[in-house]
């Protein structure tokens, strides 16, 4: 399975949202969390994206029509 990942960042307004429950119940994607913060004020996550293209473009468009920002990145953000 191929995998993208990307950091999302989000404001205040969807702190509380499972917004990566949503996409796994929506476009049957495969998240790897390697790290966030969030608190009360705003939120990241760097996340691995599992699924077909079509897939994890779906989700990508999803989280970005709910207010958040996607960005692709490059690397292992765990080994540096």
């Amino acid at each position: 399975m191929d995998h993208v990942r990307l950091f999302v960042s989000f404001p205040e307004e969807l702190v509380d949202r499972p917004m990566i429950y949503e996409i796994v119940k929506r476009f049957d994607v495969v998240p790897n969390i390697r790290r966030a913060n969030v608190e009360p004020h705003s939120g990241w996550v760097i996340l691995e994206l599992g699924g077909s293209p079509e897939q994890r473009d779906a989700a990508i468009a999803y989280l970005e029509e709910v207010g958040c920002t996607v960005n692709a990145m490059e690397g292992d953000v765990l080994e540096g």
